[in-house]
């Protein structure tokens, strides 16, 4: 029987926004562990699958570098964009309009509790939802996130994936670059990674796409593989 996770698309949301509202989700969740765990009760932990876009941001990881931001603030103003420490693993990445940003907050005792499992399946979900339109992508040894033609000097990035686990209750997720500006990740390096570029289906398909749709497809495809049942 599939494990029942609540879906919701918050649209267009400010990331310092959708950042609390994740917390209290999360910090919620756990809560109803400790509680399990400390009086002995069985209470059923609730999983969540969110799906957000957010204006134009930088986010750096707890053990990332912040001299890889290019800009100052008077560049970020220019940009009107935004920069934030965040409590998720990674370096520094961009979100921003048109790229599909994934916030699972599961319960992985629910599921299976693996981290690197975790991150491969979220990454083998991208890499499905790419094939279906015709862009074979896949793993780049080393390196989280999905890649194109990472067997070669051509190795381009179109899914970052930065991730935060306390008592196996997941939080933070994945951006996947569908219509995404792709200047904005010339003002950083990403992830901190200066000799690989980032692409979208965008760019690789030479149109935009229909963002209900990749989410849609997406959301099948991770729905699947987790062998969740998305309830609204």
């Amino acid at each position: 029987m599939n494990k029942q996770v609540q879906f919701v698309d918050w649209g267009l949301v400010d990331y310092q926004d959708a950042w609390d509202r994740q917390e209290e989700i999360f910090t919620k969740t756990v809560a109803v562990k400790n509680d399990n765990r400390t009086n002995g009760t069985a209470h059923p932990t609730p999983n969540h699958l969110i799906f957000t876009e957010h204006p134009h941001v930088y986010t750096l990881g707890k053990s990332g570098h912040e001299e890889y931001l290019l800009l100052d603030e008077a560049g970020l103003k220019e940009k009107n964009a935004t920069f934030y420490k965040i409590n998720r693993g990674g370096d520094i990445t961009y979100h921003g309009p048109g790229q599909i940003v994934g916030y699972p907050i599961l319960d992985l005792d629910n599921f299976f509790t693996d981290i690197h499992l975790y991150l491969r399946t979220l990454e083998e979900a991208v890499i499905r939802t790419c094939a279906e339109y015709g862009i074979e992508a896949g793993r780049y040894e080393g390196y989280t996130g999905v890649w194109l033609d990472a067997d070669n000097d051509k190795a381009r990035k179109i899914c970052a994936l930065g991730v935060r686990a306390s008592r196996w209750v997941t939080m933070h997720g994945f951006a996947f670059n569908v219509n995404a500006d792709l200047g904005y990740f010339k003002n950083i390096v990403p992830c901190g990674i200066d000799d690989k570029d980032v692409t979208s289906l965008e760019c690789e398909l030479g149109h935009k796409l229909d963002m209900d749709e990749v989410k849609n497809r997406l959301k099948g495809h991770i729905a699947d593989l987790f062998q969740m049942e998305l309830i609204p």
